[in-house]
């Protein structure tokens, strides 16, 4: 599933894109016809992201709500639009541009009030300039659950995802399984403030690179990484691998229903 990052880079690319201007909708599959009639031809007047929740505003008429999920794609390419496959759930065209959206969770047409009602649900996101990560302090200081688990759950913290959980936790030596009300606030705005570089440059870059320049491979004359996901990391799919610092071996074990990676030594219990 896409982190946060990704979905703020899909917004940044739909405003450039479409904003502003009239925009041909239509839905191959089927399956959102009825509201892609309703768009077709109205301006993009607004793009707004939320964690792993993606909105395309279209006045009066309402939001898209995009929740891309485990097996969602969007992807864009220039005019004229080839013809689309039966898989394409929602189209977007213009004079220069398309962009296709393909097996998303969530693909609706949802009024202002129910935008608001999602944004409600949701933990504050390190990518959206309205949030201090206040709200997400707020839960975790009292919570028995596992740190690692409270940052993957959206309701506490919007956009972090597995990667970005397992790093994070790495660079300030913490152990994943510590409860949440055992953080210092201290260790905490360290964490917030992380996730907030982080993920900025994950925007920036497109990928998600975690490890700190002393720690790169020209630096530590090492081979990169080489895996489907791209960027330096720590520990995320580094299972039996040594550890860039101390060489202990990387381990894994499921937690919150996905993998967590860490190292026993860098990040103590206790």
């Amino acid at each position: 599933m896409p982190e946060g990052h990704t979905i703020h880079r899909l917004a940044a690319d739909h405003r450039d894109r479409f904003a502003g201007r009239p925009v041909r909708v239509s839905s191959p599959q089927g399956k959102f016809a009825d509201s892609a009639a309703l768009l077709d031809g109205r301006v993009l007047d607004a793009v707004d992201a939320h964690g792993k929740h993606l909105f395309l505003g279209f006045g009066d008429t309402g939001w898209v709500h995009i929740h891309l999920g485990l097996f969602g794609k969007l992807g864009f390419g220039t005019a004229p639009a080839p013809p689309p496959t039966d898989t394409v759930r929602l189209r977007l065209a213009n004079g220069e541009h398309h962009a296709d959206l393909r097996g998303p969770t969530t693909c609706a047409l949802i009024t202002e009030p129910e935008k608001r009602a999602i944004h409600d649900r949701l933990g504050p996101d390190p990518l959206r300039t309205d949030e201090r990560g206040e709200r997400a302090w707020s839960r975790i200081s009292r919570s028995r659950i596992t740190v690692a688990a409270l940052l993957m759950d959206q309701k506490v913290i919007a956009g972090v995802g597995n990667v970005y959980r397992a790093e994070v936790l790495f660079r300030h030596g913490i152990d994943p399984y510590r409860p949440g009300k055992d953080l210092t606030r201290h260790e905490w705005d360290a964490i917030w403030a992380d996730l907030v570089m982080l993920m900025r440059e994950g925007v920036r870059n497109n990928r998600i690179d975690t490890v700190r320049p002393e720690h790169l491979p020209e630096a530590m004359g090492r081979a990169p990484r080489v895996d489907d996901h791209g960027g330096e990391v720590y520990v995320y799919r580094r299972t039996h691998q040594p550890c860039h610092i101390c060489h202990t071996e990387i381990r894994t074990a499921p937690l919150a229903a996905r993998n967590l990676f860490w190292c026993p030594t860098c990040q103590p219990p206790g």
